[in-house]
């Protein structure tokens, strides 16, 4: 058998080192001819995209390009405690979480399949897909046609392949956020954060996130509510004006956020955020979709990556253990849809509650204390990052 994975990122070379694992053949495209490892911003990947990825023989890279994380503090606009939720159980080595830039860990993946001999193709943009039961094709913009007998749409929430499978699918939704992230180096508010800790801020009029690093620089992101920013704008503001205007939106804040944005420099900027919530059609034709593609879900649930990584797992196991393709994509599409669709119903809740505006903030406070000690607590949410998928036992 032989996969054909159209987009690189975080899911495709997971599954194409899953599929590696399950003995069968798999192509990656990347439509990207050399990824920036550099670029972007930082994510962190919870305890069940860890084991999803020590699954698929990749922990251990990771934890070279990244840091721990073991919790979420969350404040108000005045510097008032909300609460605190641990990252998860942590695996059997007591890592709980990695936080580590995106990009990085896509490249990381990229260059470990291609290492261990998966056919890794970068800047191979494709234009056209289509499947039937002879097989499935993937036509690059330059002509070049790759065959195969399954194809995967691991690319994204504005998926091609999505389309493919089915033409009156959904797009993204705009979540009413954008977000951009920074890094301030060599800074002693490091010191005063917790380690091993992301410090959350339900601001005024943005919500904050920062992490100290083991080298005693800070991390940051800012969501900023919004309408979606343009091209246009997007090319004419330069990197100091958008950091200028982000500095004006925390500045009244308690806590580190205006420190941070005013000494340290823009690594992302205007990014729209976009969750899918239901997508109708996961399969056809010899078709599939994984990761964002399938079911994107807002930034705020914390399990973007590790969805994906958990998708590249489930679906290698399906297609060693089932006979036949149609039936190996019913199966994983069975395995995983309730799963995923709970959690990006989760992010949407919890995204929204970074958009209440000035007026609700006081209020919002006061209700997220009592959410955070009753609602949302480790206990609670141990059904996402706690579990857990086991290789040697035979897909259902």
């Amino acid at each position: 058998m032989r996969a054909v994975i159209v987009g690189g990122g975080i899911a495709g070379p997971a599954l194409g080192l899953a599929l590696q694992r399950a003995g069968i053949e798999a192509v990656v495209l990347e439509r990207r001819a050399d990824p920036d490892p550099e670029e972007g911003s930082y994510f962190t990947i919870s305890p069940n995209g860890l084991d999803a990825l020590d699954t698929v023989g990749a922990l251990d890279l990771a934890r070279g390009i990244g840091f721990g994380s073991r919790m979420n503090a969350m404040y108000g606009a005045r510097g008032r405690l909300l609460g605190r939720i641990s990252l998860g159980a942590p695996l059997l080595d007591d890592l709980t979480g990695l936080t580590m830039k995106r990009s990085a860990l896509a490249v990381l993946l990229e260059d470990e399949a291609e290492r261990r001999g998966v056919d890794v193709r970068r800047g191979a943009r494709v234009a056209e897909v289509s499947g039937g039961e002879d097989g499935v094709r993937a036509v690059l913009d330059d002509g070049t046609t790759v065959e195969g007998d399954v194809l995967v749409g691991a690319d994204g929430v504005h998926s091609l392949v999505r389309r493919a499978i089915d033409p009156e699918a959904p797009s993204g939704r705009y979540v009413g956020l954008t977000n951009f992230g920074g890094i301030t180096r060599n800074t002693p508010v490091a010191r005063d954060l917790e380690p091993e800790a992301w410090h959350f801020v339900f601001g005024s009029g943005a919500f904050f996130g920062a992490h100290p690093t083991p080298a005693g620089d800070v991390v940051w992101f800012v969501n900023v509510p919004r309408g979606e920013i343009g091209r246009d704008e997007r090319v004419s503001t330069t990197p100091e004006e958008w950091r200028q205007w982000l500095l004006e939106l925390v500045r009244d804040d308690t806590g580190p956020a205006a420190d941070l944005v005013a000494d340290g420099e823009l690594e992302l900027a205007g990014d729209n955020t976009y969750d899918l919530p239901h997508v109708p059609a996961w399969s056809r034709d010899r078709m599939v979709l994984i990761g964002d593609a399938a079911h994107a879900p807002s930034p705020s649930s914390g399990q973007g990556a590790s969805m994906a990584l958990e998708d590249a797992v489930v679906l290698a196991m399906s297609l060693r253990d089932t006979a036949d393709v149609p039936g190996a994509l019913a199966a994983y599409e069975q395995e995983r849809r309730d799963r995923v669709e709970r959690i990006v119903a989760a992010g949407a809740r919890s995204g929204s509650s970074k958009i209440p505006g000035p007026v609700g903030r006081r209020f919002q406070e006061a209700v997220l204390r009592l959410v955070f000690r009753h609602a949302v607590t480790e206990k609670s949410t141990a059904w996402m990052s706690g579990h857990r998928i086991p290789w040697d036992v035979p897909a259902r």
